[in-house]
């Protein structure tokens, strides 16, 4: 791994480590904050429930923010196919369950706790749901975004 791809992993190790910390105080203090305020499209999804966990700018790399999105499929739950902000690069990382997803052309594959993909710029979500119909399954979103763009998401 080179050394800029391993400062990548420790960094969205990071992110990830810090976006459960959030995760678990939001659900403490009923979230006035404005970590509330992600904009998404309105995406006709069934059994699926989007939550931000931590959004924020990043300080030393002016006009982006970090958002954090926790994804909840129920079981058979799944997302529509989609686009995200043209600026976004998204890391997903599994927290629970096992997830289906295709991005472009790549072949459908399964993620199961502990793995992750990315999207880069551009990207098409083709399949993003939940592999099982007995079990949930749950993906953090990692974002990093243009810091006033939005939707963050928005349904072909």
């Amino acid at each position: 791994m080179s050394a800029d791809k391993s400062l990548l992993f420790w960094t969205l190790a990071a992110v990830i480590f810090m976006a459960g910390y959030q995760v678990s105080e939001a659900h403490d203090a009923s979230s006035s904050s404005a970590a509330g305020n992600v904009a998404l499209a309105s995406v006709k999804a069934v059994g699926e429930s989007v939550e931000t966990a931590f959004e924020e700018a990043i300080p030393n790399v002016p006009g982006k923010r970090l958002v954090a999105l926790e994804v909840l499929y129920a079981p058979g739950g799944k997302s529509p196919s989609h686009r995200h902000a043209p600026s976004s690069f998204i890391y997903a990382y599994v927290l629970s369950g096992a997830i289906r997803s295709q991005v472009d052309d790549q072949s459908p594959r399964v993620y199961r706790v502990g793995e992750s993909f990315y999207e880069n710029t551009g990207s098409h979500h083709r399949i993003s749901e939940n592999a099982s119909t007995t079990e949930p399954a749950k993906l953090l979103a990692v974002f990093i975004v243009d810091t006033h763009e939005n939707p963050l998401t928005t349904p072909d």
